[in-house]
């Protein structure tokens, strides 16, 4: 998801809407789209809509065996209209992404992630 948001970044466009499309074992696919407040390119939004896009599939058992989230309806960033926000914690976040985006551009698309994900130095 947060490849999306990159991908998303890099091209310099926004998603009005996100595509989950899930396949499961037996061949059978189940697709649903869900439209955003607002454009976005951010991690934070995009992650949102996908896990509400998730609790609408109410997966219980099935075997799925492939998942695709599409950024749908793009715009040009430069078209979005920035709205003035008082959330500070939102633009920190928002900083922080950017700032992550330049380093990812330095050293490689693997060099930032989950802390839970990398192994412990000995």
């Amino acid at each position: 998801m947060v490849r999306l948001a990159l991908l998303l970044r890099r091209r310099g466009q926004a998603a009005r809407a996100l595509a989950l499309t899930l396949r499961f074992a037996g061949g059978s696919t189940w697709e649903k789209p869900r439209r955003l407040a607002e454009p976005s390119q951010h991690d934070d939004d995009l992650r949102a809509a996908d896990y509400q896009l998730m609790d609408a599939a109410g997966l219980q058992r099935g075997r799925l065996i492939g998942l695709t989230l599409k950024g749908e309806d793009l715009l040009d960033a430069d078209q979005v209209a920035q709205q003035i926000r008082l959330d500070t914690a939102r633009e920190a976040r928002l900083v922080a992404e950017a700032a992550i985006d330049r380093v990812r551009d330095k050293f490689g698309p693997d060099v930032i992630g989950p802390a839970a994900a990398f192994r412990h130095a000995s």
